[in-house]
């Protein structure tokens, strides 16, 4: 099995891309945007967050849910128009409730390990991605939030994770441009900030220069089965007012599909359910210009009442993103969900100028038990790294890892059996 085919050109697949090429495959990246990281991992949060680990499935979160149902800016928005794929998903998500803590603990691990193999790729290859290893501080307006933090707390520590509380002072200590009154706070000073985006393209080019081959503006309709192998289908991306492109295939030995929200139809395509529904996320990025620099805060936030999260991307960025919608594959920006963004903005950081502010929604594929899906197919030669919801940038370079471990082995196994 010499030549992969990876499908998505996002942060997953790259860094497949990646850890497949460091173990001598050739590699063929697909992606139906013009460039790399051009969609979900263009521009999120910036967090890597071992330490935003818990997973979503609980009653606490569907009472939530539910108690939002009407409010138009609520962190979490249900359109309840009918959808079977929408509502048997929900009724998964519901079903993994009981393995709410393993699943947390496991989430936990394998963001850890994730960020030391991240951090290894960025210094080998040189990539300047405005890292900033200054910690996440989760912020708690109540004693409520604060109590099942703490809650939360035991199960990161049993996945090895260092998450101290802190009292209002010391997080006034920790950040002095936070404004407002908190009941109290945690801490991960191993956690950091990034720009997705750069990181991934600056990875992109790294895999070019040790010989992968990218195929852009390829819309993948299929993955088929051959005498040997798979053919890998695709049209070339329509671009408005140019005719439709002739389909075009090529023959690999086998494919690791990291394509996001389509990675559901590709699967079903070879006789695999993945089941990734789209939830959207918003993001704003502030342009920080003479007095907004100093008072943009360097230390990232997790705000947990409004679900909100903030990263300083270098000294003239700041990000900040939030909200989950289950909408279908909607990409439209909405005014009523960027507003809490700005408003938050201004609450917390007063003295930052947000009249240069470029709004962004994004679809994160997100499996029911929130784990990402990483590993074999029922197919021989076909394998996952999909699903990673709204930790992609946090777990991506350990599941590269994890998919490419795979890959390689069946190569092995079906060596020694042609021996």
């Amino acid at each position: 099995m010499n030549h992969i085919a990876v499908i998505g050109a996002g942060i997953t697949g790259i860094t497949t891309a990646y850890s497949l090429l460091d173990r001598g495959f050739s590699v063929t990246v697909f992606d139906r945007q013009r460039y790399a990281a051009m969609e979900t991992s263009f521009a999120n949060g910036g967090q890597l967050s071992a330490s935003n680990a818990e997973v979503w499935n609980s009653w606490g979160t569907v009472l939530k849910g539910l108690k939002w149902l009407a409010k138009g800016d609520a962190p979490l928005l249900l359109n309840p128009r009918p959808s079977w794929h929408k509502y048997s998903w929900l009724a998964e998500f519901v079903a993994n409730i009981p393995r709410y803590e393993a699943n947390t603990v496991a989430t936990t691990k394998l963001a850890i390990a994730a960020r030391e193999r991240l951090f290894a790729v960025a210094a080998r290859e040189s990539i300047d991605f405005d890292l900033e290893k200054r910690g996440i501080l989760h912020v708690y307006r109540n004693r409520a939030g604060y109590d099942h933090a703490a809650h939360v707390n035991g199960l990161l520590r049993r996945g090895g994770l260092d998450r101290r509380p802190v009292t209002p002072s010391e997080m006034k200590a920790i950040e002095p441009a936070l404004h407002g009154d908190y009941f109290g706070g945690f801490f991960t000073e191993s956690d950091c900030t990034g720009d997705i985006h750069r990181f991934t393209r600056g990875l992109a080019q790294a895999c070019l220069r040790r010989g992968a081959t990218f195929v852009y503006d390829a819309d993948v309709s299929a993955v088929e089965p051959q005498a040997e192998g798979y053919a890998v289908r695709w049209s070339p991306a329509h671009q408005h007012g140019a005719a439709p492109g002739a389909p075009e295939s090529m023959t690999v030995d086998g494919v690791v599909i990291c394509a996001g929200l389509a990675s559901r139809a590709l699967a079903h395509g070879l006789g695999d359910r993945v089941n990734i529904y789209p939830v959207k996320g918003y993001s704003i990025t502030v342009d920080l210009q003479g007095e907004s620099r100093r008072a943009a805060p360097w230390v990232s936030l997790l705000d947990d009442e409004t679900k909100i999260v903030s990263s300083r991307l270098g000294q003239d960025r700041f990000r900040v993103a939030g909200t989950a919608e289950f909408n279908g594959e909607n990409r439209d920006i909405r005014a009523d969900r960027v507003k809490p963004l700005v408003d938050w903005t201004r609450q917390l950081f007063p003295a930052v100028d947000t009249s240069k502010v470029v709004p962004w929604a994004g679809l994160r594929p997100m499996m029911p038990d929130m784990l990402p899906r990483v590993g074999r197919g029922k197919r021989p030669g076909v394998f996952y790294n999909t699903g990673h919801g709204h930790l992609g940038w946090t777990l991506s370079a350990a599941t590269a890892e994890l998919v490419a471990e795979e890959v390689g082995h069946a190569e092995a196994v079906g060596l020694r059996r042609a021996a």
